[in-house]
């Protein structure tokens, strides 16, 4: 009895300390993402972490409307692009799941309207597999300018079809990597074909409303824009400002670019696909369906692209698999990545153009996986005292100093790579702490000072000073 319940505080005290990471962490990732909206000018970030079937953190920074001061929220809508991608690729293989379709299928032998033209007389065929691995060798667009501001003249269906006879094959099938927003606009009328339902009727139907995606849509919900729907900005000019983006639609480009949804949908979607990867069930997909499509299933000749079926597939820093997408629309960028080993992913959305949301994921995801031994004996004093922003001018901008389980940890802001720039400080006596070197080793003290109010408000290292400048 007495093995068991050590068996038992252990346990326990390991997820006691497992959720206080989880939540300093997460304190660090707060102060990261509000000062990298600050320093970057963004006009709003948004973003979420997903630990299998739970939501652990979500998070907004900024305004959804910078002209009509509407803050961001974590149900803040905006365009997400190209991750539309990813339900046509789970509506096309559901119908291959029902026998209504195959990967080896030819397009010309689906589309009754299909009349590229192929170029190359020693091509493979043009397949389903081909579309979803950007294979294909198609153009990457269909043949209007519709990624040209300041309106954005997104065609028709009927339209794109039309106009396929003017367009020709870049490559021969399966040969290159070609990501081609032709491709998978033409898998949406596949779905069309192949279902005799719409487009939209038939994700709406078999996709959204089955996993609740209550904010998603096939596209942008005007009647929301500029309040949940967040207005797209463009890049900053070289005088820092950021002009307002015209509103758009995808019309015919939706299967492939036209869908809005959040952060908080978005995480609903990465926790169905871990919820189906770790089960023989089906919930919309065979859990084998969705596995394949996570394998690479297509591989450029110089190795430096890897595609499985919709998805993107790429190895992590730890030689994990990670997969996902991203999206860049007119004013928006965002992004999806999953690692189905751990059954962790996240999300971000900016309503910006000109922006990498997957430095905010890998800089998320970093701090998230930091690990630091305990100190052989607990800090005897109040790490809340310490913790808050202090000013580095005139040789940088901020550090953020938090708790990190018995010790403080700090970051210097803003920073591309928040990791890379933590220092971890372990209590002495009193009010001083020394710095650890990367090995761990003690390094130099880290001496913190208090007013005459007993509260603390600079620190000083290296016999200079840092002044604390917010709680």
């Amino acid at each position: 009895m007495k093995k068991i319940l050590l068996i038992f505080l252990l346990f326990t005290g390991f997820l006691v300390n497992a959720q206080s990471e989880n939540k300093e962490a997460i304190q660090l990732i707060e102060a990261w993402l509000s000062a990298q909206q600050d320093y970057e000018n963004l006009p709003a970030i948004t973003a979420a972490i997903v630990k299998d079937q739970q939501i652990i953190w979500k998070g907004a920074y900024g305004m959804a409307n910078m002209e009509d001061n509407v803050e961001a929220k974590p149900e803040t809508i905006c365009s997400i692009c190209s991750i539309s991608k990813l339900f046509t690729s789970v509506a096309v293989m559901k119908l291959v799941e029902e026998g209504k379709l195959r990967l080896d299928d030819k397009i010309e032998d689906i589309l009754p309207n299909y009349d590229l033209k192929q170029k190359f007389d020693d091509s493979w065929p043009i397949t389903i597999r081909s579309l979803l691995t950007h294979s294909s060798g198609l153009p990457r667009e269909a043949n209007f300018p519709y990624w040209t501001g300041p309106d954005f003249p997104f065609p028709e269906q009927e339209a794109i079809d039309e106009n396929l006879k003017n367009q020709e094959t870049l490559y021969p099938s399966s040969t290159y990597f070609q990501y081609s927003n032709l491709g998978l606009t033409l898998l949406g009328e596949v779905v069309e074909e192949v279902s005799g339902m719409s487009y939209d009727e038939y994700v709406l139907q078999h996709i959204i409303e089955p996993l609740n995606l209550t904010n998603t849509r096939t596209e942008l919900p005007e009647d929301l824009y500029g309040q949940q729907l967040a207005i797209g900005y463009s890049p900053e000019s070289r005088n820092g400002e950021r002009e307002r983006v015209n509103f758009f639609q995808a019309n015919g480009i939706k299967a492939a670019a036209g869908y809005s949804s959040t952060v908080e949908d978005l995480a609903k979607f990465a926790m169905w696909q871990f919820r189906l990867l770790d089960t023989t069930k089906t919930e919309i997909l065979n859990s084998s369906t969705l596995k394949y499509m996570q394998n690479v299933h297509w591989t450029d000749p110089d190795f430096d692209q890897t595609w499985g079926l919709g998805f993107s597939v790429s190895k992590g820093p730890d030689g994990s698999k990670w997969v996902g997408h991203g999206g860049s629309c007119p004013g928006y960028r965002t992004s999806i990545q999953l690692n189905p080993k751990t059954k962790t992913a996240y999300v971000v959305m900016i309503n910006a153009g000109g922006e990498n949301p997957g430095k905010y994921i890998g800089g998320m995801h970093a701090l998230l996986s930091k690990k630091v031994k305990d100190s052989t004996a607990s800090a005897n004093v109040n790490l809340e005292d310490y913790t808050g922003y202090y000013d580095l001018r005139p040789w940088s901008h901020e550090m953020y100093i938090g708790k990190w389980g018995d010790k403080l940890v700090s970051i210097n802001l803003p920073s591309s790579n928040p990791a890379e720039s933590m220092s971890f400080f372990e209590h002495v006596e009193g009010d001083t702490f020394r710095r650890l070197r990367d090995d761990e080793e003690p390094g130099e003290l880290v001496q913190f000072e208090r007013n005459e109010n007993g509260n603390v408000f600079r620190l000083k290292r290296h016999n200079n000073y840092i002044r604390k400048i917010q709680p």
